[in-house]
């Protein structure tokens, strides 16, 4: 867990940090924000095929591949899957101009050999994971992330600008 600039992790305890430390404006809390910032921008760079995605995605199945979104996204009248299609290797990119926003008990699911490793969120404003969502997949947000109790998140939760809070959550690194 890194803050950079800044000098505050708060609400630990109870929150527990396994498996790595915390870093309060060190060199890696730096270096690790310059390169969220390369990270987001090939993100938001990509143009290849892109795939146009407006509103609601609750229900769906995808494939991989690039999805851009010129608002914002939710995931609210269903489950989202995500279907590798035996692919090991599939990517899926989702390009979000504004908002993420995965409702009460919603989950993105992953199927056909997808992995939470190879799904990226880039998200132009915020994103929020209401309560028990299951969330799978990176986020690289430009504003700011919010997790609702008992939300829990394979990936990782990526903030540019503002910060990161968990309340109640648990949070994986994924394979």
């Amino acid at each position: 867990m890194g803050v950079s600039p800044g000098s505050a992790v708060t609400g630990f305890g109870p929150g527990v940090v396994t498996g790595g430390s915390i870093h309060l404006t060190d060199t890696l809390a730096a270096q690790a924000k310059l390169d969220l910032t390369v990270a987001y921008n090939d993100l938001a760079g990509r143009t290849l095929a892109p795939v146009s995605v407006a509103g609601n995605l609750g229900g769906s199945t995808l494939s991989p591949g690039l999805y851009k979104s010129t608002s914002g996204l939710e995931v609210s009248s269903g489950d989202l899957t995500l279907d590798a299609k035996g692919d090991a290797n599939a990517i899926f990119i989702f390009q979000i101009a504004s908002t993420l926003n995965v409702t009460v008990g919603r989950q993105i699911i992953l199927i056909g050999g997808a992995k939470a490793s190879n799904v990226y969120w880039q998200v132009g404003t915020s994103a929020n994971l209401e309560a028990n969502a299951v969330f799978k997949g990176s986020i690289l947000a430009d504003q700011s992330i919010s997790l609702q109790t008992g939300a829990v998140v394979e990936g990782r939760l990526l903030a540019r600008i503002g910060g990161v809070t968990l309340q109640g959550n648990t949070v994986t690194v994924p394979n």
